[in-house]
């Protein structure tokens, strides 16, 4: 009986010393493992830096943000007071069709753009122009004679603005005026479609409207507005 019980006991303890080994060879390798992911990681590191800073190198040649340096010197021209009554407002789109070099040789040294462009206009009367001969009362009546109305802006909304589209042939670059010079297109047609419209009689009822209540409000009982005498035409 004890030889089997001390058989016994030196198994278990043989088997508790196998598993006490495991355990530490188990703990030793990840241990061990876990060092060489560390080393591992440091290596790569530089790597994976290096990789991400060409990357954005890349993407910044590729795509480079506009640096924007204002001049630190500002001159001032003129100055001067403005008295202008703004009666209206127009907001007009417009799309300008731009090309250069096409016809045969179009496909190899062409360049069209499409523009969209979106325009202000204003215009109203120029209150500084309006002089003491311009108002007088005759029976309690006041005549006013108002000054011509005029355009006073017409612009384009660089916001809204845009190319739509553009081709240049298989040889060229483009034309780097081109756009420039659909800009300039479009605002003389926003003026033009504005003035065919009839912008500027509609500015001068609106003001004679504005003017005719601020009249009566400073105590004039009836106000009359008189078409100013066209300038002849030399």
């Amino acid at each position: 009986m004890n030889n089997a019980r001390d058989a016994q006991i030196r198994a278990w303890t043989l088997v508790l010393g196998i598993l006490l080994i495991l355990s530490l060879g188990v703990a030793g390798f990840v241990f061990l493992l876990r060092e060489s992911l560390q080393r591992v990681q440091k290596a790569v590191d530089p790597v994976n830096q290096l990789t991400s800073g060409l990357s954005t190198q890349v993407a910044q040649v590729l795509h480079p943000t506009p640096t924007v340096i204002p001049d630190p010197v500002t001159v001032i021209n003129q100055v001067r007071s403005l008295a202008r009554l703004e009666t209206i407002q127009y907001s007009i789109e417009k799309v300008i069709t731009a090309e250069t070099g096409q016809g045969a040789l179009g496909v190899l040294f062409g360049d069209k753009l499409l523009f969209v462009a979106h325009g202000v206009v204003i215009a109203g009367v120029d209150l500084q122009k309006l002089g003491p001969k311009d108002l007088w009362v005759e029976n309690g009546i006041l005549y006013v004679r108002l000054p011509e109305p005029e355009l006073f802006i017409a612009t384009l909304d660089n916001d809204k603005s845009y190319v739509y589209d553009r081709a240049t042939g298989l040889l060229t670059h483009g034309d780097i005026n081109l756009e420039t010079t659909a800009r300039r297109a479009a605002e003389q047609e926003i003026e033009k479609a504005a003035l065919e419209d009839g912008i500027l009689e509609q500015a001068g009822r609106n003001a004679e409207n504005y003017m005719y209540r601020l009249l009566l409000d400073l105590g004039y009982p009836e106000v009359i507005f008189v078409k100013p005498t066209p300038t002849p035409v030399p």
